[in-house]
């Protein structure tokens, strides 16, 4: 074929024309995704039981996410839930047996994750009690904070024959300071005390405990500590919920791989952590961090609710489904 078929000579009275280096007309700017406000009720104070949620806040895994979550301190513990219930809030923290209690009086809570895998809290016994039995536990006066405390482990330990005898005082609503309670000699026994915490507390001041673990009881095993949301809005919130589980899984991992780099920064970030107690805890805590918060432990939350029945706190029992889901099988 010749060359000049396939060969073209720019024309000499044609101008010619250059790729533009750059457009005409700027582009749009990129709109940014909406940000999503978390708000997240805890179940008291902070403390290092609330890591995963500081840890994910500070690394950024909730921004990631496209979150800006607020962790709010309630004013009184006992309205987290309720709280929740009236839609006021996005999440609210709690402790298993709170949930099944509220479930049964039809609050529409329900369990996305699970931070803590194992209970927080324990009877604390002033004194020394070898080897105690529940005779000897009943006679006790008796203190507790929580809901579950009042109307579930104390009934256990307590018979109401004793009550209604009138030779022991009645229980003392503490309002979560049990400490002032001992060291103020109102009572000989806490029913729900934080047992990480407390007795170390106790001994700077000179007081000798004992605790007794609620398995020790007869109490099943039971999740620590939970992050509640309202059911009514699984439809539409099922993302938002996902999203979040997914930020403190990964914040439950790099802690669990960093741990002393993941205690400095939550001091860090909250100071008012930085004590001896809190140190010397750490280890423990983190061997009780869930690594799959979002998984359902089906078996533990049918175990609880049989035994609500067993012991004639409930008339029924709830299926699982009412009461824990993982939001990633939304």
């Amino acid at each position: 074929m010749p060359p000049a078929w396939w060969t073209t000579e720019p024309d000499a009275n044609e101008a010619f024309q250059e790729a533009p280096s750059k457009a005409d007309t700027p582009a749009l700017p990129l709109e940014p995704p909406p940000i999503q406000r978390i708000r997240i009720m805890l179940d008291w104070f902070l403390s290092p039981q609330h890591a995963g949620l500081i840890i994910a806040q500070q690394r950024g895994l909730f921004a990631a996410q496209g979150m800006e979550v607020e962790l709010q301190t309630p004013a009184d513990p006992t309205i987290a839930l309720k709280l929740l219930a009236a839609d006021e809030v996005d999440f609210a923290l709690s402790r298993q047996p709170a949930l099944h209690l509220y479930a049964h009086n039809g609050a529409p809570v329900v369990r996305i994750a699970t931070l803590i895998e194992t209970p927080l809290r324990a009877v604390v016994v002033s004194g020394e009690l070898d080897e105690p039995i529940k005779e000897d536990l009943a006679t006790l006066r008796y203190g507790y904070s929580t809901r579950e405390g009042r109307d579930l482990f104390i009934p256990l330990i307590v018979p109401d024959a004793l009550t209604q005898s009138g030779n022991l005082a009645p229980p003392a609503n503490l309002h979560f300071d049990a400490r002032r309670a001992f060291e103020e000699e109102q009572v000989d026994a806490v029913v729900d005390a934080p047992f990480q915490s407390l007795p170390a507390q106790l001994a700077s001041e000179g007081i000798n405990t004992r605790v007794i673990r609620h398995d020790a009881l007869d109490i099943p095993r039971y999740d620590g500590l939970v992050l509640l949301a309202n059911r009514d809005g699984a439809a539409r919130r099922a993302d938002t919920w996902a999203q979040v589980v997914a930020a403190i899984e990964k914040a439950h991992h790099w802690m669990l791989e960093n741990p002393d780099a993941a205690w400095q920064l939550l001091i860090d970030a909250e100071p008012v952590l930085d004590n001896p107690i809190n140190a010397d805890n750490w280890p423990d805590m983190l061997r009780r961090i869930a690594l799959s918060p979002g998984a359902v432990n089906n078996r533990r939350y049918h175990a609880f609710e049989r035994f609500l029945q067993e012991e004639g706190v409930t008339q029924e029992q709830l299926p699982v489904s009412r009461l824990a889901i993982d939001p990633h099988a939304l």
